[in-house]
């Protein structure tokens, strides 16, 4: 028992989680905005394209 007491106090700071770090997010590379121009791009035309058909009904 007496050595029992010890071991109880100590093994809570064993088992303890280490804190949390969150995580940088890292800059977006110069591909990643030409794709993303690309697309927004495409979706302009797309919308464009649609307001040409449904004006035309």
């Amino acid at each position: 028992m007496r050595m029992l007491l010890p071991l109880l106090i100590l093994v809570p700071g064993i088992a303890m989680a280490a804190t949390f770090d969150v995580p940088t997010p890292a800059a977006q590379t110069a591909a990643a905005e030409f794709w993303f121009a690309v697309a927004a791009g495409s979706f302009v035309v797309a919308l464009a394209a649609v307001q040409w058909l449904v004006q035309r009904r």
